[in-house]
This record gives structure tokens, C-alpha cells and sequence, in this order.
């Protein structure tokens, strides 16, 4: 009996240990049916992927055209990207290859240096350590790459900016792609090697500039050295052409009748939104970020006391001062609160409070004044009387906003701030005070906390013109392909805001606004313009200095026309930075001048007789 009982505990152990090998049989086969048939494909992958190295093939950029298309104002020029393989030199040679490498390059070995740190020198990886560097020394590292181990170089377009002048701030710039950009834009295709748009249109349009960049694949081994001579080439894909709303006639008008002031021109076509001309002074290089100083030379500009990366178009605000009259004007029309034939006596000045308030143009007192000549004349105690006992701060403010004061225009341009209304909220929330009846006073004439951009007050002019509509500003015209030129896109008008406002009252605006023109304030500088009829509102804004102010002016011409079209609207800001000679409105009368004769800035002045006015104040001609 035992030895039965122990067969059979034998017996049931084999056959255990048979049901054991056989499970074990079954999983492992299923595992490599899976890894081989099933997964197979995601495992070849992998393995290609560790023994395949690729490297990219940059894509051209689109080019950037002025609204003739004729010429690239920012276009691709053929340059070269200097790299390091530090792990094929031997270590204590790679200080000794970086010296030479940098007086080969003509560059400091510290920006090389930076570019390479010690912790990086185990990768066999290329590390680019310098770019922008043309064929002439690309040439002298070839004759000497037996001493240059590890050093190879990739053919690298870059930026030419060398046309571009006061559009500086339009077309913008680009540089290297930074950790927190990187972080954004990864999900849409963007890698840590990547050239992006900075600034302006640039980075406004970076995916449809950009293109699509190809690959260059090698074999590697596992330590990523070359095994094969065999490329695979995927090849790039350019990005596309843009053309700007930019008449290059009238930017160069624009930029020369602002000339080496700092302020800001911008001039639009009302009936679609259109900008012409658009000009910040003063403007930048934007070549100076493709350099390999581009570190130094950004602090450079963001240290210069005047601003230059700023765009003063769209970034900078200010108080409106008597161009705010126009909004007033609309205002008392269309409330009816005060009849614009009643007057107002202008003695020069009144008491309010416990101040005296003086009108700023006229300190003898300009008289008995009604709508028209107030306008005409730019009282200011017309507007204080009117707008603080008829008008009203609440109406001032709804009528700031119909016109698009203290919000974004919505243009096209990273970067674009919205200005500022203040109101009773506001203040009692800001310094929890009361709203008296002076700030009232000094909303009305454009002063106290009002601030507005040059493209606002742009925006302020079409608004009149078109009675009452207003098209979002853009710059951007079409969009073309780079291969053939087609037009891929062609950017439409689209209405910002209609107005409630009734057409005749802009009717009797532009009435108005003709009369600061024929016998107003700026009578003597812009009635020498015979091509046109002109019609606008001068402005000067006070800053807190005794001799000098903002000077605005904005207007548009022709003032009769059939043709809507052939409108345009141009609003001018002169900062107080510079000294006071009212020039914004003989910028003005130039540029429309050089518009409507075809003439050039050149044969403008000559033609208004300004030769003395321009060179007498040391101004370029």
C-alpha cells in the first residue's frame, strides 16, 4: 500500500510540473506572437527610431511684400549654422578646437563657449554654436577641417531686413524659440530648434510664414556615430508669401515729413480699414537680432531711453487734447443738449472751483462762440461750459465708447494696448473719490486721465467719414504661395462697429471739421495744400512741462468726393519729448501733399514752400 500511495504522489507531480511547462509554453508563445505580429510594427518603429538619426532641413520663410507685390521688402538670404559634435573630440581637446574654431569665425570665444557649456560636451549630437555666417568663411573652414575635428556646418537661411526703414515695427523681427514659447506652441508642430516670429507681422503670421521643415535621416549606432552612407531626405516646404496693405510711396511720405522726431504717423484708407502707411520714431534694425551678438544688442535697445522697440502706433497712449472736440462736437449734435448756434462767452478765462481755468489757444478770450467756431477755434471754455453743464460725464463716456476709446482696435499686431476712459466708477474705486464737476472739465477738452492711441484716433476720423461705421484696421492684403505666387487668401473688410448715430449729424461733423481747416486753428499750415481739401482737428495735450506739449493732429481728405475710396485718413502724434514747433500738422500737410500731386517728400516741401520751415529746425529733407 505505501508504494501505491507514492506512485501516485509521484504521478501527480509530473503531471503537475507538465501543466506548469506547458502554461509557461503557451505564455511565452503568445508574447512573441505578440511582440512579433501583433506589436510588431511599434517595435521596428522603435528600433528604427534608435538607430536612425534625423536632422532637420530648415523650411524657407515666406517673403514680405508692400501692397505692389513688385519686391520683397523682408525676404531669405543664403547663410550658414557653424555646429560642434563635442563628443567626437577628445576632451581635452575641445578647448584648443573652440579657439580655433573662433578665430576662424572672427567671433569671441565666450559666445562660443556659451553655446557649448562643459555639461554638454558627452553628446554626440551637433550643437549649433554659431549662425549667420557667410560662404566666404565657411570656404576657410573647409581648407582647415583637418584641424577642426568634430566641426560641421548646415546650410541656414536667414532674415534680410535691409529695406525695411520705419516698418520696422510692422514687419518685426525673429529669434531663437525660448523654453516658455516652446511650452505653448509644441502641440502645433514648433521644436527647441526653431526660428519664430517676435514681433510685428512676424509673429502676428509666424504658422503661415514658417512652413513646414524637412529631415535629413542617417544610420546610426548606439553611440550615434555615422554607419552608413545612405541619406533619406524629406524635403522642406516654404512658407507663404504675405502682402501688406503697406503703400511704400506713402510710408516713405510718412516717414520723412516725421522725420527724427519721436512719435507716431498713421494713415488709413476709411473705406476698408486698410493701413497705408504706418510709422513709430524711432524704429530699430531688425537685423541686429540675427547677429550672434543678438543678446547684447536687445539690451541695448530695451536700455535706450527713447523706446526704439516700442511701437507708438498701437503701444503708447496719450492724452487726446482738443482732437477729443470732435467727439464732443458728435456728442452735443446728437444729444441735442445745448443748440449749436447758442453761444458761450470765451474771455480768456473762467473760475471753477478753486481755480482758474485759462483757455489754452486764445488767453485774450476768443468772444461769443458757438459749435462751429468753437471747433474752428479750439475754445476750450466752450467745451468746459457745455460739457460740464449740458453734455455730462455719462454721455462723454458713451459717445468715447461708439467711437472705440478704451478698447482694442482689434489690428492685426501682437501687441496692441486699448487707452483709457475714465468715469465716476472708476475713480471712486481708484482713489475713492467723488467725480467733481473739473474732471469733467478736462475730459472734455481731452485732457486729465484720457488716453487714446494714434490708431485710435485714426479710427475716430474714418468713423466720421464713413457716417458712423468703422472697419477693423489690418495690414495684412493676401496671402500668396511661394511656389507660383497665386493668391492663396485675400483679407476682406470687416465692419468693428456701426453707430446708432444718424448720418446727418456726421454730415454736420465733417462740416465742422473742414472749418478748423478754412478759418481755424490750422488755417496757415495746411491751407497751402491746393491739391485737396482737408478736413481735421488740431490738438495739443499737456504733459506737465511749461514750454512744450504733445501735438496732435488727425484728418482726412479729399473733403467732397464720389469715390469713397479715395479717401484717407491720417492721424499724427509729436511727443513733448521734442522740441515744440506744432509739427504735426505741417507733417500732415506734406503727406497730404505727396498723395494726392504723386509728388515725393522732397518735392512736396518744395511745392508748400517749407525748405526754410524744415531746415531752419535741423530735420532731414
Amino acid at each position: 500500500m505505501p508504494l501505491i500511495e507514492n506512485t501516485d504522489r509521484s504521478e501527480k507531480r509530473i503531471r503537475a510540473l507538465q501543466i506548469m511547462f506547458i502554461c509557461v509554453f503557451i505564455a511565452y508563445t503568445g508574447r512573441l506572437f505578440a511582440m512579433q505580429i501583433v506589436y510588431g510594427a511599434v517595435h521596428r518603429t522603435r528600433a528604427d527610431t534608435i538607430t536612425r538619426r534625423s536632422q532637420v532641413i530648415p523650411a524657407q520663410r515666406g517673403e514680405i511684400y508692400t501692397r505692389d507685390a513688385a519686391a520683397p521688402i523682408v525676404y531669405n538670404t543664403d547663410s550658414f549654422a557653424v555646429r560642434i559634435s563635442p563628443a567626437e573630440i577628445e576632451r581635452s581637446e575641445i578647448p584648443d578646437t573652440i579657439k580655433r574654431l573662433a578665430d576662424f569665425l572672427e567671433i569671441p570665444e565666450a559666445q562660443i563657449e556659451r553655446r557649448l557649456p562643459v555639461q554638454s560636451w558627452h553628446l554626440f549630437q551637433p550643437v549649433e554654436v554659431a549662425v549667420n555666417i557667410p560662404y566666404a568663411k565657411i570656404a576657410v573652414l573647409a581648407e582647415h577641417i583637418d584641424t577642426l575635428p568634430g566641426v560641421s556646418w548646415q546650410s541656414k537661411p536667414v532674415r534680410n531686413y535691409s529695406e525695411t526703414g520705419g516698418l520696422s515695427h510692422v514687419v518685426g523681427y525673429v529669434g531663437d524659440i525660448t523654453r516658455d514659447e516652446l511650452t505653448t506652441l509644441y502641440n502645433k508642430g514648433y521644436s527647441q530648434s526653431d526660428i519664430i516670429g517676435k514681433a510685428g507681422i512676424e509673429r502676428q503670421y509666424d504658422e503661415l510664414l514658417r512652413g513646414k521643415d524637412g529631415a535629413e535621416t542617417r544610420v546610426v549606432d548606439v553611440r550615434g556615430r555615422l554607419t552608413s552612407d545612405t541619406v533619406v531626405r524629406e524635403r522642406p516646404v516654404a512658407g507663404k508669401n504675405l502682402v501688406l496693405t503697406i503703400d511704400r510711396r506713402i510710408q516713405t511720405l510718412a516717414e520723412k515729413a516725421l522725420g527724427n522726431r519721436i512719435g507716431a504717423v498713421v494713415v488709413t484708407r476709411p473705406s476698408n480699414g486698410e493701413i497705408l502707411a504706418m510709422v513709430s520714431y524711432p524704429w530699430y534694425n531688425p537685423s541686429v537680432f540675427l547677429s550672434n551678438d543678438a543678446g547684447v544688442e536687445y539690451q541695448k535697445l530695451i536700455s535706450n531711453e527713447h523706446k526704439p522697440l516700442l511701437n507708438r502706433a498701437i503701444q503708447s497712449h496719450y492724452p487726446p487734447g482738443s482732437t477729443f472736440k470732435i467727439l464732443m462736437t458728435t456728442g452735443i449734435l446728437a444729444e441735442n443738449s445745448f443748440s449749436p448756434d447758442k453761444t458761450v462767452d470765451c474771455p480768456g478765462e473762467i473760475s471753477y472751483g478753486d481755480r482758474i481755468w485759462h483757455c489754452h489757444i486764445h488767453r485774450p478770450g476768443h468772444g461769443r462762440m458757438n459749435l462751429r467756431r468753437a471747433l474752428a477755434q479750439s475754445c476750450d471754455i466752450y467745451y468746459w461750459v457745455v460739457g460740464r453743464d449740458s453734455l455730462g460725464i455719462e454721455n462723454i463716456v458713451a459717445y468715447a465708447r461708439e467711437y472705440g476709446f478704451g478698447e482694442l482696435a482689434g489690428i492685426d499686431l501682437p501687441g496692441e494696448i486699448a487707452g483709457f476712459i475714465p468715469t465716476p466708477h472708476w475713480k471712486d474705486r481708484k482713489f475713492h473719490e467723488k467725480w467733481l464737476g473739473g474732471d469733467t472739465m478736462n475730459t472734455s477738452i481731452g485732457q486729465g486721465w484720457t488716453l487714446v492711441t494714434p490708431l485710435q484716433m485714426s479710427n475716430m476720423i474714418s468713423m466720421v467719414v464713413n457716417d458712423g461705421v468703422t472697419y477693423r484696421p489690418h495690414l495684412l492684403k493676401e496671402v500668396r504661395d511661394s511656389s507660383d505666387s497665386s493668391v492663396v487668401e485675400t483679407v476682406k473688410p470687416e465692419k468693428l462697429r456701426q453707430s446708432g448715430i444718424a448720418s446727418y449729424i456726421f454730415e454736420r461733423v465733417r462740416q465742422d471739421m473742414r472749418g478748423v481747416i478754412s478759418e481755424g486753428t490750422a488755417q496757415f499750415p495746411v491751407n497751402t495744400v491746393k491739391v485737396t481739401e482737408i478736413a481735421g482737428k488740431t490738438g495739443t495735450s499737456e504733459v506737465g512741462l511749461a514750454d512744450r506739449w504733445h501735438a496732435w493732429f488727425a484728418a482726412y481728405a479729399p473733403f467732397r468726393t464720389d469715390n469713397p475710396d479715395e479717401r484717407v485718413a491720417v492721424s499724427i502724434i509729436v511727443e513733448a519729448a521734442n522740441t515744440w514747433e506744432w509739427w504735426a500738422v505741417y507733417a500732415a500737410s506734406l503727406i497730404f501733399q505727396g498723395i494726392f500731386a504723386h509728388q515725393t517728400y522732397e518735392e512736396a516741401v518744395t511745392a508748400l514752400g517749407l525748405q526754410y520751415h524744415v531746415s531752419a529746425r535741423g530735420r532731414r529733407e
